[in-house]
């Protein structure tokens, strides 16, 4: 291997291990401080950098923003993915996926609180890589009930759009409160209350 290869191999190591520690930064000081008030001297004196070395892998706070909630999605899918692979049944599915939403959102309240009020209402929203993960986030609940409907349990002639509104939509409605800083929740009781109720409506 050329010398020449060589730094060029340890400069592609440095790069992207200094951007992991800029993202793990910015996701501490975000979680903590949320998104307006987090300042990127702060993000750079945690990752170990000077505050212009950001710009030199993000533009701006926000494609900063966007790139850590965008590396959160992609891990959780691929959890998502290794825990479905043992999990049989359209119903146990099916409130795995409720379940884990709801746990997300309690688990981490400050993130979720980033993705609804700052990433998804802006008009750059569906242009981001985070709105194709989400997509797929989403999908995922709608594949199990095709699963079902496939074989047999389920309906067959109402709209799988309509379904995920009713999961997504009842859950953000009974999460909201907790969100901006009111009361809790129980995610398991949750997760077993809306399932139900989806399947009352679903099953043949």
């Amino acid at each position: 291997m050329s010398n020449r290869t060589s730094r060029r191999q340890v400069f592609r190591l440095s790069r992207e291990r200094r951007v992991a520690d800029i993202m793990a930064a910015a996701r501490s000081v975000f979680r903590e401080k949320g998104y307006e008030d987090a300042p990127l001297f702060e993000i750079a004196e945690l990752a170990n950098v000077v505050e212009g070395s950001i710009y030199r892998y993000f533009e701006n706070k926000r494609d900063l923003l966007v790139k850590v909630i965008e590396d959160w999605y992609e891990s959780m899918l691929a959890d998502y993915d290794q825990q479905l692979a043992g999990i049989k049944g359209t119903r146990n599915r099916l409130r795995y996926m409720i379940w884990r939403h709801l746990k997300t959102i309690h688990d981490e309240p400050a993130l979720c609180n980033l993705m609804f009020q700052y990433l998804r209402t802006g008009k750059d929203y569906s242009q981001t890589a985070v709105y194709g993960l989400n997509r797929q986030y989403t999908r995922r609940t709608l594949d199990i009930v095709k699963e079902g409907i496939e074989a047999g349990e389920l309906r067959g002639d109402v709209s799988l759009r309509l379904v995920r509104d009713m999961v997504y939509g009842c859950v953000e409605h009974r999460t909201w409160a907790y969100l901006r800083g009111e009361g809790s929740f129980d995610p398991d009781l949750t997760a077993d209350a809306i399932v139900e109720l989806v399947l009352s409506g679903l099953r043949r």
